[in-house]
Protein backbone atom coordinates (compact mmCIF):
# COMPACT_ATOMS: atom_id res chain seq x y z
CA UNK A 1 0.00 0.00 0.00
CA UNK A 2 1.58 3.39 -1.03
CA UNK A 3 1.98 5.72 1.96
CA UNK A 4 2.62 9.37 2.31
CA UNK A 5 6.17 10.43 4.00
CA UNK A 6 7.49 13.85 3.76
CA UNK A 7 10.82 14.06 4.27
CA UNK A 8 12.71 17.81 5.14
CA UNK A 9 16.75 18.29 4.88
CA UNK A 10 18.21 21.18 6.22
CA UNK A 11 21.84 22.87 5.74
CA UNK A 12 22.29 25.42 8.02
CA UNK A 13 25.52 26.96 9.07
CA UNK A 14 25.41 29.04 12.75
CA UNK A 15 28.38 30.80 14.03
CA UNK A 16 30.15 30.84 17.42
CA UNK A 17 26.92 29.41 19.45
CA UNK A 18 26.21 26.82 22.00
CA UNK A 19 23.01 26.13 21.07
CA UNK A 20 22.03 22.51 22.92
CA UNK A 21 24.28 22.05 26.25
CA UNK A 22 25.22 19.08 27.84
CA UNK A 23 25.21 18.34 31.73
CA UNK A 24 28.84 20.43 31.86
CA UNK A 25 27.61 23.39 30.16
CA UNK A 26 29.91 21.95 26.84
CA UNK A 27 28.03 22.23 23.24
CA UNK A 28 27.18 18.69 22.78
CA UNK A 29 29.10 16.45 20.16
CA UNK A 30 29.00 12.78 18.48
CA UNK A 31 31.13 11.14 17.12
CA UNK A 32 30.14 10.00 12.89
CA UNK A 33 32.53 9.25 10.13
CA UNK A 34 35.61 8.52 12.63
CA UNK A 35 35.97 12.49 13.92
CA UNK A 36 33.99 14.32 16.56
CA UNK A 37 30.64 16.29 14.99
CA UNK A 38 28.86 19.28 16.54
CA UNK A 39 25.70 18.27 17.31
CA UNK A 40 21.90 19.80 18.51
CA UNK A 41 19.52 16.84 19.84
CA UNK A 42 16.66 16.29 18.28
CA UNK A 43 14.57 17.00 21.70
CA UNK A 44 15.94 20.49 21.28
CA UNK A 45 14.72 21.20 17.89
CA UNK A 46 11.44 19.00 18.85
CA UNK A 47 10.62 21.91 21.19
CA UNK A 48 11.95 24.52 19.24
CA UNK A 49 9.68 23.34 16.04
CA UNK A 50 6.94 23.59 18.87
CA UNK A 51 7.33 26.58 20.50
CA UNK A 52 7.11 28.16 17.04
CA UNK A 53 3.69 26.10 16.38
CA UNK A 54 2.51 29.34 18.38
CA UNK A 55 2.42 31.74 15.18
CA UNK A 56 1.91 29.14 12.70
CA UNK A 57 -1.74 27.81 14.43
CA UNK A 58 -4.28 28.46 16.46
CA UNK A 59 -4.08 27.81 20.28
CA UNK A 60 -7.64 25.55 19.87
CA UNK A 61 -5.07 23.73 17.47
CA UNK A 62 -2.29 23.35 20.18
CA UNK A 63 -1.36 21.50 23.49
CA UNK A 64 0.31 21.73 27.04
CA UNK A 65 2.09 19.03 28.33
CA UNK A 66 2.39 19.77 32.17
CA UNK A 67 2.90 18.04 35.44
CA UNK A 68 0.57 20.82 36.69
CA UNK A 69 -2.63 19.45 35.78
CA UNK A 70 -4.76 20.43 38.52
CA UNK A 71 -3.98 23.99 38.06
CA UNK A 72 -4.16 24.01 34.56
CA UNK A 73 -7.90 21.92 34.37
CA UNK A 74 -8.99 24.22 37.79
CA UNK A 75 -8.56 27.56 35.43
CA UNK A 76 -10.45 26.70 32.85
CA UNK A 77 -13.18 25.18 35.27
CA UNK A 78 -13.36 28.49 36.56
CA UNK A 79 -13.26 30.56 33.43
CA UNK A 80 -16.09 28.11 32.32
CA UNK A 81 -18.10 28.54 35.54
CA UNK A 82 -16.67 31.35 37.75
CA UNK A 83 -19.13 30.34 40.14
CA UNK A 84 -16.86 27.10 40.88
CA UNK A 85 -13.71 29.21 41.24
CA UNK A 86 -13.20 28.46 45.07
CA UNK A 87 -13.60 24.34 44.67
CA UNK A 88 -12.14 24.57 41.41
CA UNK A 89 -8.88 22.32 42.10
CA UNK A 90 -11.18 19.98 43.89
CA UNK A 91 -13.12 19.29 40.86
CA UNK A 92 -9.92 19.19 38.58
CA UNK A 93 -8.26 16.41 40.83
CA UNK A 94 -11.57 14.65 40.78
CA UNK A 95 -11.97 14.31 37.26
CA UNK A 96 -8.39 13.62 37.07
CA UNK A 97 -8.88 10.77 39.52
CA UNK A 98 -11.40 9.41 37.22
CA UNK A 99 -9.25 9.44 34.14
CA UNK A 100 -6.73 7.20 36.15
CA UNK A 101 -3.88 10.12 35.95
CA UNK A 102 -2.59 10.37 39.79
CA UNK A 103 -1.10 13.39 41.52
CA UNK A 104 0.05 14.19 44.59
CA UNK A 105 1.20 17.32 46.27
CA UNK A 106 5.01 18.08 45.45
CA UNK A 107 7.68 16.68 47.99
CA UNK A 108 8.74 19.68 49.53
CA UNK A 109 6.46 22.11 49.20
CA UNK A 110 2.76 22.99 51.19
CA UNK A 111 -0.45 24.98 49.98
CA UNK A 112 0.02 24.22 46.28
CA UNK A 113 -1.66 22.56 43.85
CA UNK A 114 -1.68 18.87 43.43
CA UNK A 115 0.88 17.54 40.48
CA UNK A 116 0.98 14.57 38.56
CA UNK A 117 4.47 12.57 38.35
CA UNK A 118 5.17 12.78 35.21
CA UNK A 119 4.61 15.01 32.15
CA UNK A 120 1.11 14.89 30.42
CA UNK A 121 0.54 16.25 27.07
CA UNK A 122 -2.64 17.47 26.44
CA UNK A 123 -4.81 19.86 24.00
CA UNK A 124 -6.41 22.95 24.69
CA UNK A 125 -9.34 21.09 23.50
CA UNK A 126 -8.77 17.84 26.20
CA UNK A 127 -8.00 20.48 29.12
CA UNK A 128 -11.70 22.33 27.81
CA UNK A 129 -13.20 18.79 27.63
CA UNK A 130 -12.30 17.71 31.11
CA UNK A 131 -13.06 20.98 31.95
CA UNK A 132 -16.73 20.34 31.71
CA UNK A 133 -17.20 17.47 33.37
CA UNK A 134 -15.89 19.32 36.18
CA UNK A 135 -18.14 21.77 36.06
CA UNK A 136 -20.75 19.82 35.55
CA UNK A 137 -19.77 17.68 38.83
CA UNK A 138 -19.80 21.40 40.56
CA UNK A 139 -23.29 22.21 39.36
CA UNK A 140 -25.36 18.93 39.46
CA UNK A 141 -23.41 16.45 41.74
CA UNK A 142 -23.51 14.17 39.02
CA UNK A 143 -20.32 12.02 38.93
CA UNK A 144 -17.93 11.68 36.14
CA UNK A 145 -18.24 8.18 33.97
CA UNK A 146 -15.07 6.81 33.41
CA UNK A 147 -15.30 6.05 30.00
CA UNK A 148 -16.33 9.56 29.09
CA UNK A 149 -13.88 10.73 31.30
CA UNK A 150 -10.95 8.49 29.31
CA UNK A 151 -12.50 9.71 25.79
CA UNK A 152 -12.51 13.17 26.41
CA UNK A 153 -8.68 12.91 27.43
CA UNK A 154 -8.45 10.84 24.17
CA UNK A 155 -9.97 12.23 21.48
CA UNK A 156 -9.46 15.90 19.51
CA UNK A 157 -5.83 15.45 19.52
CA UNK A 158 -4.09 18.88 18.95
CA UNK A 159 -1.32 19.34 16.13
CA UNK A 160 1.77 18.81 18.58
CA UNK A 161 0.00 15.92 20.27
CA UNK A 162 -0.23 14.29 16.21
CA UNK A 163 2.96 15.04 15.59
CA UNK A 164 5.35 14.06 18.52
CA UNK A 165 3.13 11.70 20.13
CA UNK A 166 2.42 11.24 23.97
CA UNK A 167 3.16 8.11 26.49
CA UNK A 168 1.17 7.66 29.56
CA UNK A 169 2.97 5.13 31.16
CA UNK A 170 -0.10 4.10 33.42
CA UNK A 171 -2.31 4.74 31.02
CA UNK A 172 -0.98 3.06 27.63
CA UNK A 173 -4.18 3.39 26.29
CA UNK A 174 -3.90 7.31 26.19
CA UNK A 175 -0.77 6.74 24.40
CA UNK A 176 -0.73 8.46 21.07
CA UNK A 177 2.05 7.43 17.91
CA UNK A 178 4.08 10.20 16.86
CA UNK A 179 3.80 10.92 13.77
CA UNK A 180 6.85 12.70 12.78
CA UNK A 181 10.53 11.82 13.51
CA UNK A 182 13.88 14.19 14.31
CA UNK A 183 17.00 13.25 13.88
CA UNK A 184 19.87 14.38 15.81
CA UNK A 185 21.58 17.76 13.49
CA UNK A 186 25.08 17.01 13.10
CA UNK A 187 28.09 19.10 11.66
CA UNK A 188 28.85 18.24 8.31
CA UNK A 189 32.65 18.40 9.23
CA UNK A 190 34.68 17.69 12.34
CA UNK A 191 34.92 19.65 14.89
CA UNK A 192 36.53 21.57 18.03
CA UNK A 193 34.89 23.40 21.07
CA UNK A 194 36.51 26.94 22.26
CA UNK A 195 36.56 28.60 25.17
CA UNK A 196 35.39 32.35 25.22
CA UNK A 197 37.33 34.04 28.40
CA UNK A 198 34.41 36.57 29.38
CA UNK A 199 35.27 39.25 32.23
CA UNK A 200 32.08 41.72 33.82
CA UNK A 201 33.00 44.85 35.32
CA UNK A 202 31.58 46.47 38.46
CA UNK A 203 30.81 49.74 37.03
CA UNK A 204 30.09 51.56 41.20
CA UNK A 205 33.39 49.71 41.78
CA UNK A 206 35.10 50.86 38.29
CA UNK A 207 33.69 54.64 39.50
CA UNK A 208 35.68 54.41 43.00
CA UNK A 209 39.13 55.73 42.33
CA UNK A 210 40.59 54.65 45.77
CA UNK A 211 39.32 50.74 43.80
CA UNK A 212 41.19 48.34 41.79
CA UNK A 213 40.18 48.45 37.79
CA UNK A 214 39.57 44.43 38.61
CA UNK A 215 36.83 42.76 36.90
CA UNK A 216 33.58 42.25 39.43
CA UNK A 217 33.23 38.52 37.74
CA UNK A 218 35.32 36.30 35.39
CA UNK A 219 34.31 33.01 33.09
CA UNK A 220 34.58 31.05 30.69
CA UNK A 221 31.70 30.13 28.21
CA UNK A 222 32.43 27.17 25.61
CA UNK A 223 31.05 27.46 21.70
CA UNK A 224 31.83 25.88 18.81
CA UNK A 225 30.78 27.08 14.75
CA UNK A 226 29.52 24.61 12.53
CA UNK A 227 27.34 23.62 9.09
CA UNK A 228 25.03 21.68 10.42
CA UNK A 229 22.34 18.70 8.25
CA UNK A 230 19.44 18.75 9.62
CA UNK A 231 16.51 16.11 9.51
CA UNK A 232 12.95 15.15 10.05
CA UNK A 233 10.48 13.15 8.40
CA UNK A 234 6.24 13.62 8.83
CA UNK A 235 4.10 10.13 8.19
CA UNK A 236 1.16 11.82 6.99
CA UNK A 237 -1.33 9.03 7.12
CA UNK A 238 -0.74 8.58 10.76
CA UNK A 239 -0.97 12.22 11.12
CA UNK A 240 -4.06 12.07 9.61
CA UNK A 241 -5.29 8.91 12.09
CA UNK A 242 -4.36 11.22 14.31
CA UNK A 243 -5.70 14.10 13.64
CA UNK A 244 -9.11 12.21 12.04
CA UNK A 245 -9.33 15.37 9.41
CA UNK A 246 -7.54 15.89 5.91
CA UNK A 247 -7.70 19.31 6.05
CA UNK A 248 -6.10 19.59 9.79
CA UNK A 249 -3.64 16.98 8.48
CA UNK A 250 -2.90 19.28 5.35
CA UNK A 251 -2.24 22.35 7.80
CA UNK A 252 -0.24 20.27 10.64
CA UNK A 253 2.17 19.33 7.66
CA UNK A 254 2.85 22.82 6.62
CA UNK A 255 3.16 23.99 9.89
CA UNK A 256 5.41 21.49 10.62
CA UNK A 257 7.51 22.39 7.61
CA UNK A 258 7.67 25.81 7.93
CA UNK A 259 8.35 25.75 12.21
CA UNK A 260 11.53 22.81 11.29
CA UNK A 261 12.93 24.77 8.84
CA UNK A 262 12.61 28.30 10.30
CA UNK A 263 13.24 27.34 14.17
CA UNK A 264 16.27 27.32 16.31
CA UNK A 265 16.89 26.06 19.71
CA UNK A 266 17.61 29.35 22.19
CA UNK A 267 20.48 27.70 23.99
CA UNK A 268 22.86 30.95 24.99
CA UNK A 269 21.17 32.96 22.22
CA UNK A 270 21.81 36.25 24.20
CA UNK A 271 25.47 35.19 23.92
CA UNK A 272 25.95 34.25 20.60
CA UNK A 273 23.04 36.03 18.80
CA UNK A 274 23.18 32.57 16.26
CA UNK A 275 19.95 33.20 14.54
CA UNK A 276 20.51 32.43 11.13
CA UNK A 277 18.28 30.88 8.48
CA UNK A 278 19.24 27.86 6.63
CA UNK A 279 21.38 27.45 3.24
CA UNK A 280 19.43 25.21 1.86
CA UNK A 281 15.96 23.38 2.03
CA UNK A 282 15.26 20.03 0.57
CA UNK A 283 11.77 18.82 0.97
CA UNK A 284 11.07 14.85 -0.84
CA UNK A 285 7.46 13.87 -0.67
CA UNK A 286 7.35 9.52 -0.95
CA UNK A 287 5.51 6.87 -1.02
CA UNK A 288 7.55 4.41 0.23
CA UNK A 289 9.16 5.16 3.37
CA UNK A 290 11.28 8.06 4.70
CA UNK A 291 14.68 8.26 4.05
CA UNK A 292 17.85 10.37 5.88
CA UNK A 293 20.52 11.09 3.92
CA UNK A 294 23.21 11.52 6.70
CA UNK A 295 25.45 8.92 4.57
CA UNK A 296 26.61 12.29 2.26
CA UNK A 297 28.74 13.35 5.03
CA UNK A 298 29.93 10.36 6.66
CA UNK A 299 33.42 11.58 5.26
CA UNK A 300 33.65 15.02 6.87
CA UNK A 301 34.18 17.83 4.72
CA UNK A 302 37.40 19.49 4.82
CA UNK A 303 36.91 22.04 2.06
CA UNK A 304 36.76 25.51 3.24
CA UNK A 305 33.37 26.42 1.23
CA UNK A 306 31.46 23.99 3.06
CA UNK A 307 28.32 24.89 2.17
CA UNK A 308 29.09 25.11 -1.18
CA UNK A 309 30.19 21.53 -0.56
CA UNK A 310 27.74 19.90 1.07
CA UNK A 311 25.05 21.44 -1.03
CA UNK A 312 26.95 19.07 -3.90
CA UNK A 313 27.30 16.21 -1.37
CA UNK A 314 23.36 15.92 -0.25
CA UNK A 315 22.37 16.30 -4.42
CA UNK A 316 24.70 13.97 -5.29
CA UNK A 317 23.95 11.24 -2.50
CA UNK A 318 20.20 12.16 -3.26
CA UNK A 319 20.26 11.26 -6.36
CA UNK A 320 22.62 7.95 -5.75
CA UNK A 321 20.42 6.61 -3.41
CA UNK A 322 16.91 6.87 -5.37
CA UNK A 323 18.87 5.48 -8.05
CA UNK A 324 20.27 2.24 -6.17
CA UNK A 325 16.91 1.24 -4.34
CA UNK A 326 14.67 2.34 -7.01
CA UNK A 327 13.25 4.96 -4.84
CA UNK A 328 10.83 7.31 -7.28
CA UNK A 329 10.13 10.69 -5.43
CA UNK A 330 6.63 11.68 -5.76
CA UNK A 331 7.58 15.21 -5.34
CA UNK A 332 10.89 17.35 -4.67
CA UNK A 333 11.07 21.05 -3.79
CA UNK A 334 14.55 23.63 -3.32
CA UNK A 335 14.81 26.45 -1.60
CA UNK A 336 17.65 28.43 -0.64
CA UNK A 337 19.46 31.67 -1.35
CA UNK A 338 21.93 31.92 -4.09
CA UNK A 339 23.39 30.45 -7.02
CA UNK A 340 25.60 27.67 -4.88
CA UNK A 341 21.98 25.74 -4.74
CA UNK A 342 22.08 25.11 -7.82
CA UNK A 343 22.61 21.20 -7.50
CA UNK A 344 19.72 20.79 -5.41
CA UNK A 345 17.47 23.27 -7.52
CA UNK A 346 18.05 20.86 -10.13
CA UNK A 347 16.44 18.04 -8.66
CA UNK A 348 12.88 19.41 -8.18
CA UNK A 349 10.50 23.21 -8.40
CA UNK A 350 12.92 25.83 -6.86
CA UNK A 351 10.68 28.43 -4.52
CA UNK A 352 10.61 30.48 -1.77
CA UNK A 353 9.36 28.95 1.61
CA UNK A 354 5.75 29.90 1.30
CA UNK A 355 5.89 28.30 -2.43
CA UNK A 356 7.52 25.16 -1.30
CA UNK A 357 5.38 24.57 1.76
CA UNK A 358 2.02 25.38 -0.47
CA UNK A 359 2.85 22.83 -2.96
CA UNK A 360 3.58 20.32 -0.34
CA UNK A 361 0.28 20.82 0.39
CA UNK A 362 -1.14 20.56 -2.34
CA UNK A 363 0.11 16.99 -2.80
CA UNK A 364 -0.51 16.12 0.55
CA UNK A 365 -3.92 17.27 0.39
CA UNK A 366 -4.72 15.64 -3.13
CA UNK A 367 -3.53 12.47 -1.84
CA UNK A 368 -4.95 12.49 1.52
CA UNK A 369 -8.81 12.83 -0.99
Amino acid sequence: MARTIVDVHVLQTVPPSNLNRDDTGSPKTARFGGVVRARVSSQAWKRATRTAFSSELDSSELGVRSKRLVELLAEEIARQDADLAPESQKLAKKILDVVGIKTNTPRGKKDVPEEAGYLVFLSNRQISGLAELGVRLGRTGEEPNKAEARKRANQAHSVDVALFGRMVADLTDLNVDAAAQVAHAISVHAVENEFDYYTAVDDHKQADEEEDAGAGMIGTVEFNSATLYRYASVDVDRLNDNLGDAKATRRATEAFIRAFVTSMPTGKQNTFANTTLPDAVLVVLRDSRPVNLVGAFEDAITTPSRVATAIERLATHFVEVNDAFGQIPVGVWVCGPGERLAPLAALGTRGDLHTIVEGVGDAVGARLT
